[in-house]
């Protein structure tokens, strides 16, 4: 019977000990220093613990529970700070004598003693890269062969040293680490020849390629790279360099990851955050579509659980402002009173294009854009199927008077809306002004947002 109390106490002791973290340090450097551990999180660095070491330079970090597994960082100031992977393994002494992590020494832990001998790896492989870059420069052609050749042996000589981690340590986040940067290229040699020497055949090959293998070393579902440099730069790569920049085509891709992430309720908040925020603030025409649609299928829904209510309603005012204005949409219909006093239709216009502008006279870059836009835009091309129909938002009709006849802009249809009835601004967004939407001849929006040079491109194609 006391035998087996006692295997139970030590069975118990190391459940114990095993969620528990014990990290002791030994920093020459820094004795009666106060030393903090501190932990990478989506690009930035926040305090997990913190000990003041003793005459010695030695001290402890403890808890009673187990801290995510990532890139943390030992930081006496902002001169003096180093790195080192923290593994499941979280009981063991670490020293430098430096602050270069590279120096470190690391005994208890081989996740973490392996990231430095990872480290001191990487370091000889790229100091080897930079002499062989620098002697290409002076080289001639046999000696750039050579080189090149030489290159190709350190990349070889990477690859061999992932997969000896991964051999040696299996399923460990020390391999995921290593390799989370690597997105593997197209080899052109497998390509058809009519691809490989088609100069747009084969970028498009690569494009394809790289959308299809971008997350291949990169396990975007494991929380432990929100703790490393890693996952929010990777995700903004991909969502705004990798992705076609098109709504149709970034929707399916958005929504798998989303759904993908989902089981973690930390990625899940950064990921549905991060595209909800991009997507209304994207400089892609057309991409506040998936705005729209994320609003309503995650936080509107209620799915989105970390939203306070504050934020529920600025989202609800933007889907409230952007909803009926999307590329691809029948432009809402206004009736609007010109500055004759005739009421015209804006569905009724017969044009091959029709340009709805919203401004106001005192608004400063209205100044600029409103007159340059009837100058270059609008004069050459009135009389090839452009109209224009130009709504002064405010309701001072003496200053849109003034404005009109300053800049001579009495051959577009100029209207207003008085007392605010037909909900133009809504219906239209004219939170911000000036506003430009680009309907065709079925009054479809093919374009908004557009510059006065971006306008000069679309419309001659649009009106051929």
């Amino acid at each position: 019977m006391t035998r087996l109390l006692f295997l139970f106490f030590i069975i118990f002791s190391f459940q114990i000990s095993a969620q528990n973290y014990r990290i002791q340090v030994q920093l020459d450097g820094a004795p009666n220093k106060t030393v903090q551990l501190a932990y990478h999180y989506l690009g930035k660095i926040y305090a997990a613990d913190k000990t003041t070491l003793d005459e010695n330079g030695q001290g402890t970090f403890s808890g009673d529970s187990l801290l995510a597994q990532g890139l943390y960082k030992i930081l006496v100031d902002k001169d003096h700070h180093f790195d080192f992977l923290l593994g499941a393994n979280q009981d063991f002494k670490l020293s430098n004598s430096t602050f270069d992590g590279a120096d470190s020494k690391i005994v208890g832990s081989e996740e973490s003693e392996a990231f430095i001998d990872y480290m001191i790896f990487l370091r000889d492989l790229q100091q080897q890269s930079a002499s062989l870059n620098e002697a290409y420069k002076n080289a001639n052609d046999a000696e750039k062969s050579k080189i090149t050749e030489q290159r190709e042996t350190l990349n070889t000589k990477m690859h061999d040293y992932w997969l000896t981690v991964d051999k040696k340590f299996p399923d460990s986040f020390l391999y995921k680490f290593i390799t989370a940067n690597y997105v593997p290229a197209l080899d052109e040699s497998t390509l058809p020849k009519e691809v490989a020497e088609n100069d747009s055949l084969l970028l498009l090959a690569k494009f394809n390629y790289q959308q299809k293998h971008f997350w291949d070393y990169f396990d975007y579902t494991d929380e432990r790279y929100l703790y490393t440099p890693f996952y929010k730069t990777k995700l903004e790569t991909w969502f705004t360099k990798v992705l076609y920049p098109e709504y149709d085509s970034v929707k399916p891709y958005v929504y798998k990851f989303i759904e993908d992430v989902k089981p973690s309720k930390r990625i899940f908040q950064f990921a549905t955050s991060y595209f909800l925020n991009s997507s209304i603030n994207s400089n892609i025409m057309g991409i506040d579509a998936l705005f729209i649609d994320i609003a309503r299928d995650y936080y509107l829904s209620g799915e989105a659980f970390w939203a306070s209510e504050e934020s529920l309603e600025a989202i609800r005012e933007n889907v409230l402002f952007i909803q009926d204005n999307l590329i691809g949409q029948i432009a809402p219909d206004l009736t609007l009173e010109s500055f004759d006093g005739e009421y015209i239709n804006l569905h009724q216009i017969e044009s091959k294009l029709t340009a709805v502008l919203i401004y106001e006279p005192n608004c400063s870059h209205c100044k600029v854009f409103v007159p340059e836009f009837y100058k270059e835009v609008y004069l050459p091309y009135k009389d090839k199927g452009l109209t224009v129909f130009a709504i002064y938002s405010m309701d001072d009709k003496e200053e849109w008077a003034e404005f009109l006849t300053k800049h001579n802009m009495f051959d577009w249809i100029n209207v207003w809306d008085e007392h605010h009835s037909s909900r133009f601004k809504i219906k239209y967004d004219a939170r911000k002004t000036p506003g430009i939407y680009l309907l065709d001849e079925n009054k479809k929006i093919i374009g908004k947002k557009m510059t006065v040079e971006q306008l000069k491109e679309i419309i001659p194609i649009e009106l051929n």
